[in-house]
C-alpha cells in the first residue's frame, strides 16, 4: 500500500532499521523487521547506506523481504549524490520487482567519490522519479531546525516547498529533542503553504556517545534537562539506554497529543525500542491496543 494513502487515513506509526553492511547476514535486519513488525507499524523504512558507503543491494532485499514476509509496508530509502539516471532507473526496477512501491529520496551524504553526476539535490531525485515512475509514492526529507548547510532557517523552508512542488508525497523529520522547535517548525511550513503530511523522526539517545555525535552530525539541539537526564544515570550503560528510551517515549505522547500526522521511531535496528515507544502511544490512546 502507498504510504501517502495511509498518511491520508489517519495518524501513523511507524519504524526505520539499517541493513547490513559487509559481511553481516541479511538475515539479522530481516529478523529486526519481523520483531518491529510485532507492534503493527504502518511501515518500516531500510536505509540506503551509513557514511557514505552504498549498500543498496541490501536495501533492496531486506525491502522485499518486509513486503513478503511481514504484514507491513516497506519504505525504501534512495540516495542519489554520486548516482546516475541509470543507476536509479536499476534500483527502482529492482524495488518494483519485489513489490516494492515507497521510497524515500534523498541527496545522501557528501563523501570522496559521491560527486554530483545527474542529480544535485533530493528535488532533482524527486522530480525525476515522479516524472518517469509515477507509481512510486515519494517521501523526502525536512529538518525541523533547518537544513544544517542552510543559515537561514525561512529559507531552508523556501527550499523545502519546492520538494512538495515537484512532487514529493510526504516528509519524514531529521531527529529532534525539542518538540517546541518541531511545532515553529509546522507553523513555518504552514506559513510556506507545505501541505504534505509531516511525519516526526525520534531516535531514543542509548548513550553520552551517540547523543553527542548525534548533536555534530545533525545539527540537533540537545536540550538542557536531556542533559540533566543524562548525567544523572552516570556511566551505566542499561541506565543510559533506558533514560532515552523514557524520554524518547514523553516526546512522542506530547507529539501525539499535538496531532502530528505520524511517528516515526529511529530503532537502531533494536525492537525494545520500537515495543517500548509502540506501548507509550497505546497507553496515550494514540495507537489502537
Amino acid at each position: 500500500m502507498r504510504i501517502d494513502e495511509k498518511l491520508a487515513a489517519k495518524q501513523t506509526f511507524s519504524f526505520e532499521i539499517f541493513p547490513p553492511k559487509g559481511d553481516l547476514p541479511i538475515d539479522e535486519a530481516i529478523g529486526v523487521a519481523r520483531e518491529l513488525d510485532k507492534s503493527d507499524p504502518d511501515w518500516i523504512s531500510v536505509t540506503f547506506s551509513a557514511g557514505g558507503s552504498g549498500n543498496s543491494a541490501n536495501t533492496v532485499s531486506v525491502s522485499g523481504a518486509i513486503e513478503e514476509q511481514t504484514n507491513t509496508t516497506a519504505l525504501a530509502h534512495l540516495t542519489c549524490l554520486g548516482s546516475s539516471k541509470e543507476d536509479v532507473d536499476v534500483y527502482l526496477d529492482a524495488l518494483s520487482e519485489l513489490g516494492v512501491q515507497n521510497v524515500l529520496a534523498l541527496r545522501g551524504d557528501r563523501a570522496p567519490g559521491k560527486e554530483t553526476i545527474d542529480f544535485e539535490y533530493a528535488t532533482d531525485l524527486i522530480a525525476y522519479i515522479k516524472q518517469t515512475r509515477p507509481e512510486f509514492c515519494v517521501g523526502a526529507a525536512c529538518y525541523p531546525e533547518g537544513h544544517f548547510e542552510c543559515d537561514d532557517f525561512e529559507t531552508s523552508l523556501r527550499h523545502l516547498r519546492l520538494k512538495q512542488d515537484v512532487g514529493a508525497d510526504f516528509l519524514v523529520t531529521q531527529l529532534f529533542f525539542d518538540n517546541e522547535l518541531f511545532y515553529r517548525f509546522r507553523d513555518g511550513c504552514a506559513r510556506h503553504r507545505i501541505k504534505i503530511p509531516i511525519t516526526c523522526g525520534i531516535m531514543p539517545f542509548t548513550s553520552v556517545r551517540q547523543i553527542q555525535r548525534m548533536a555534530f552530525t545533525c545539527g540537533a539541539t540537545i536540550p538542557s534537562k536531556v542533559i540533566r537526564k543524562i548525567v544523572a544515570v552516570g556511566d551505566d550503560d542499561a541506565a543510559q539506554l533506558r533514560t532515552g528510551i523514557e524520554y524518547a517515549c514523553e516526546q512522542i505522547v506530547d507529539l501525539a497529543a499535538n496531532g502530528v500526522d505520524g511517528i516515526h521511531i529511529y530503532t537502531m535496528n533494536r525492537p525494545v525500542i520500537g515495543h517500548a515507544t509502540h506501548e507509550a502511544l497505546v497507553d496515550c490512546g494514540y495507537l489502537a491496543g
